[in-house]
């Protein structure tokens, strides 16, 4: 029987908290409003920035007395047993629940990026890799089965995705980015918002706002970015990813943004984010990150003036550990320096969360259901579907690809034979497992060498190394060059090795100087293509790396970004045909490896003119991609067409597959705006469509554009249509236009606000 309003799980869920609330003493309230990290490591490597220095001791028997708000990361802190790890999970959430007053469970949370981050979990392709398969519906399915196997496991709160915008491909974590186009980002990221929230776990955005715009590609580093590219590229993912995708959690980044960290920001945090956008979930703190107003930024004297601070933005949960918003919070409160009504409007918020987990209701069970397998067959299968559709074929000039199945190879290079080639800083081996040789990786994980022998049976293939991924080696150059020039074809795998603050070349806290390959690997790769040998080159990395010196003279080059589990496969499937090749570049791949940060949103002034000796234009523009068949396109007749600054109109197209197998094409869409009242990008992605065709087979597909779609903010911050010509501009690339629409918008000056349209719709068929 309920004993109190606040357990009635049939009234509204703010008269509740309500109850709840009123009940609780400050201590209880601010219990809610932090996390523990059971298990962090207080010496040596950490998995966060500053790990050691700002992980405190408690004791925590006494602590749950008080209730907790959340757990952090049972699961990714060190290897467990998915079964035993979700039984200790349910232990520790009874110990909290009848530890307090008032029996609420914590909210654990896991970090998600590629991939439910636990030992024996699928390692899914990283999300650059999301990016480059342009296939929202697949990346929406993949984050529905992270979403089950988190709740199997007792789960609640993902941390993921990443929303940044790429700004500058030098910053280690691109990897973990969707790619250097707002629309882009927003789009296949709303999609996995989308189904990690169908499965019951909040979806957290980061990171909340501007964190990849860092000065010199510095992690952590101060962003200078201006008031119109913060709203026009920053911020639109977000917004698309709460308005669309409904996620429940935002998480605050570590930057600065023009002085304000943004974890002190309340007119981002509660201004735009609340009181502009509605969102009515939680902002978390990254981690540590209200510690760090005080230690990195030195906005707030003491961890009591950080929490004010935080607060005061719009901060409702410190993660992971209690730093600022235990006892410093109640003391600056009981003081009359914090007011109690900050740490009551946090705590609302929190509660109305765990109300809607149902974490406040009294059958309220943390025992797991069922068995639990987080690297099922059906998870193999989408890592490996989302694999295939990610590898990127770049260049094949002379159709060398695919390869001849009883050919002699050589495979070569540092990455052909090393599972963790296949992932990302975030996936569960590389990000945790290293720390723990001892114990086996927890997932079957081929190899590209392996892949290769098992897709080309009849090929001789042969192996070796010839350099290591950073190192200055180049002893095991003279091996390589004689295994190549006993071969028809090399197939060198070259490309990065995912770490964290140092520990690798692609990764959290491991930014490049420049977009060299790493080491002595374009050395390796000079001394391969002067055997006069035929090379593949095969990529498997974090970020672009400039591949200009090589250009012309390689037999052809597949990229492949961190593809997960299912890599190997993958890449040895396009090698040999098995796949026809349908990813495109979420990045632009540079030519030379200076002249960055350069992404294809480029004002007139960012391209290459004659006023300056550096040409900036890329090898690879954002959207390349080449297949093994072929396509024409048939638009309508072109004519210029007047519309007005609320109005709409429709763009038919109709593709055909030209070749002789079955194949995919992915048409974009680019918006060009020959003069507006600020500089705009040269081109801008506005919509795009994946279409699978057979043999001869045609479709007719009609892109559904909105004048929305051109708005823009202006030099008074207003986020306006303009009217005036553009030109809609259909290609398969950034920089290789198909065909061009002339649209004139008539009337007046139009603001625009949250009601607008934010993407293109494409109707299939019409």
């Amino acid at each position: 029987m309920t004993t109190a309003p606040w357990r009635d799980p049939a009234l509204p869920a703010a008269a509740r908290v309500d109850d709840l609330l009123a009940r609780m003493t400050l201590e209880e309230k601010t219990a809610q409003l932090y996390g523990v990290w059971v298990g962090a490591a207080t010496d040596g490597d950490g998995v966060a920035p500053l790990q050691r220095e700002m992980t405190s001791e408690y004791d925590w028997d006494e602590l749950i007395t008080l209730g907790l708000g959340q757990l952090t990361r049972s699961f990714g802190t060190a290897p467990v047993d998915p079964e035993l790890g979700a039984q200790a999970l349910a232990r520790a959430q009874r110990r909290i629940a009848a530890a307090g007053r008032f029996g609420i469970p914590a909210v654990a949370h896991e970090e998600c990026l590629a991939g439910f981050t636990a030992w024996g979990a699928t390692a899914y392709p990283v999300p650059l890799a999301w990016g480059a398969s342009f296939d929202p519906g697949l990346v929406e399915e993949m984050a529905r089965h992270i979403g089950a196997d988190l709740r199997a496991a007792g789960v609640h709160q993902g941390l993921a995705p990443v929303l940044d915008v790429v700004r500058d491909p030098r910053w280690g974590r691109v990897e973990e980015t969707i790619g250097e186009d707002p629309y882009l980002v927003g789009t296949i990221g709303t999609a996995y918002v989308r189904g990690l929230e169908s499965a019951g776990v909040v979806a957290t955005l980061k990171h909340f706002a501007g964190y990849a715009s860092s000065v010199g590609a510095r992690n952590l580093a101060p962003v200078r970015a201006g008031v119109r590219e913060f709203a026009d590229v920053t911020l639109p993912p977000f917004e698309m990813a709460l308005r669309e995708g409904g996620a429940r959690s935002v998480m605050a980044a570590y930057n600065e943004t023009d002085g304000v960290p943004a974890s002190a920001d309340p007119r981002l945090l509660t201004e735009l984010l609340r009181d502009d956008w509605q969102f009515t979930g939680t902002v978390v703190a990254d981690y540590f990150g209200i510690g760090f107003l005080e230690t990195l930024h030195r906005v707030a004297a003491s961890p009591a003036q950080a929490a004010r601070a935080a607060l005061e933005a719009g901060i409702d949960v410190e993660l992971p550990t209690l730093k600022c918003y235990g006892k410093p919070l109640v003391e600056a409160v009981r003081a009359g320096e914090i007011a109690e009504s900050l740490v009551d409007r946090a705590v609302r918020r929190v509660l109305l969360q765990k109300a809607e987990l149902g974490l406040l209701d009294e059958d309220w069970s943390p025992e797991p259901t069922g068995r639990i397998d987080l690297d099922s067959t059906a998870n193999r299968a989408l890592a490996r579907q989302l694999a295939e559709e990610s590898v990127v074929l770049l260049d094949n000039p002379d159709g060398l690809l695919p390869l001849t199945p009883d050919a002699r190879i050589a495979v070569v290079g540092p990455r052909a034979a090393d599972a963790l080639a296949m992932l990302g800083c975030y996936s569960f081996p590389s990000h945790v497992g290293t720390h723990h040789p001892e114990v086996p990786m927890g997932i079957e994980i081929p190899t590209v060498l392996e892949s290769l022998r098992a897709e080309l049976p009849d090929a001789k293939v042969t192996f070796a190394e010839g350099c290591d991924v950073s190192g200055p080696d180049t002893s095991g150059f003279e091996e390589a060059v004689a295994r190549t020039a006993e071969a028809d074809v090399c197939v060198a795998v070259l490309g990065d090795r995912a770490g964290l603050f140092g520990r690798g070349t692609s990764g959290e806290g491991c930014d490049v100087a420049d977009l060299q390959l790493p080491g002595v690997q374009a050395d390796l790769l000079d001394a391969l293509v002067s055997t006069g040998v035929p090379v593949v080159l095969v990529l498997l990395t974090g970020r672009p790396y400039a591949l200009g010196r090589w250009h012309g003279r390689l037999g052809a080059v597949v990229q492949a970004f961190f593809p997960g589990e299912e890599g190997g496969p993958a890449v040895a499937g396009v090698l040999s045909g098995r796949v026809n090749p349908s990813g495109r570049l979420p990045v632009s791949v540079p030519h030379m490896p200076g002249g960055q940060p350069w992404t294809y949103l480029q004002p007139p002034l960012g391209l290459a003119d004659e006023v300056s000796s550096l040409d900036p234009t890329p090898l690879y523009a954002f959207g390349h991609g080449r297949s093994y068949t072929t396509f024409a396109w048939e638009p309508a007749e072109s004519r210029e067409l007047e519309i007005g600054t609320d109005g709409s109109y429709d763009l038919p197209l109709t593709v055909r597959n030209t070749g002789d197998r079955t194949g995919t094409e992915i048409v974009q869409l680019y918006l060009h705006d020959p003069v507006a009242s600020v500089t705009r990008p040269d081109v801008r992605l506005i919509g795009y469509q994946r279409l699978e065709l057979g043999p001869g087979e045609a479709t007719r597909m009609t892109f559904h554009f909105h004048s929305d779609l051109s708005a823009f903010t202006d030099r008074s911050g207003r986020r306006v249509v303009e009217p005036g010509v553009l030109e809609l501009r259909l290609g398969v690339s950034s920089a290789e236009v198909r065909h061009t629409t002339r649209l004139t918008l008539t009337g007046p000056v139009r603001v625009v606000g949250a009601e607008r349209r934010l993407r293109c719709e494409v109707g299939l068929g019409e």
